[in-house]
């Protein structure tokens, strides 16, 4: 009895754990109804305990491990001299610049000052940003990633077509998020639907990575925020925060965060271009 070809790629997906939660309850309901699919699964796990075997791994001889140690301690840098050993002290040089020693002194005034005032202004520049970084705000994303999954409401405008998904948004809120195609970058748009983040109404905007899904929620932002993006782990899930024309965007998938990173450079690319 064969396995179902449409299923073969979540079987593979399940036993590697790589599938999201939503993929992961329809290939197990799937398993109850369909014994070759069931057998199929058998079989995959039972070459994955055969190739995880001791047998077929291989102790290198301690000969060639010694040579390879010795190797890297005559490879390894030199330590550093200690911070406490000083160089020597250098005579006074008679020559000193126009102003003598009160200019000096002034110079270096001038350069402290102007060290604590960027400081000062970094640090004002950092607190005056609203901390959206924090893990309440962070758990609120997973949150609504994974209650999309679970509660099979991934989209309510069910299409890749990014010209019926923008207009979907008008009068459901008060902007107007960017929607493109990603497909040809490996991203296909999958639709939009509203959410509710931090008190207020969003636009999350679904696309598919293989057989994960990618929220992006997009929200207008509250104060001027950096454009560079912010990425982020949180209970195992993967964020990407940037910014851009006064939105805020969050990306929030459980795929690693550099793949992640990958959605945000190509999403910024094709709505810039």
């Amino acid at each position: 009895m064969s396995a179902c070809q449409d299923k073969l790629l979540l079987l593979h997906g399940l036993v590697d754990d790589e599938l999201d939660a939503a993929n992961s309850l329809a290939i197990e309901a799937h398993l109850k109804s369909c014994p070759g699919c069931s057998e199929e699964l058998a079989r995959i796990e039972a070459v994955r305990r055969t190739l995880a075997g001791a047998s077929l791994g291989h102790r290198a001889p301690d000969a060639l491990r010694n040579r390879i140690d010795q190797q890297l301690a005559e490879a390894a840098p030199r330590a550093r001299p200690l911070a406490s050993q000083r160089p020597p002290e250098v005579a006074p040089s008679r020559w000193q610049p126009a102003g003598g020693a009160a200019a000096i002194a002034s110079r270096g005034r001038w350069a402290s000052g102007g060290a604590v005032m960027g400081l000062a202004a970094s640090l004002a520049l950092v607190f005056a940003m609203p901390q959206l970084t924090t893990t309440n705000m962070q758990d609120q994303l997973v949150a609504s990633h994974v209650r999309s999954l679970l509660a099979n409401h991934l989209v309510d405008i069910p299409t890749s077509n990014r010209h019926v998904v923008k207009p979907w948004f008008n009068g459901k809120i008060d902007f107007a998020p960017p929607v493109v195609d990603l497909a040809d970058r490996g991203f296909p748009l999958v639709g939009g639907r509203l959410d509710y983040i931090d008190g207020k109404t969003v636009a999350a905007i679904v696309y598919h990575r293989r057989l994960h899904s990618v929220n992006l929620f997009v929200r207008p932002a509250e104060a001027v925020l950096p454009e560079v993006g912010f990425t982020t782990r949180h209970d195992g899930y993967s964020l990407v925060r940037w910014s851009r024309g006064g939105l805020e965007f969050w990306a929030v998938s459980d795929i690693e965060p550099a793949e992640l990173n990958q959605f945000r450079e190509a999403f910024e690319a094709r709505t810039q271009a």
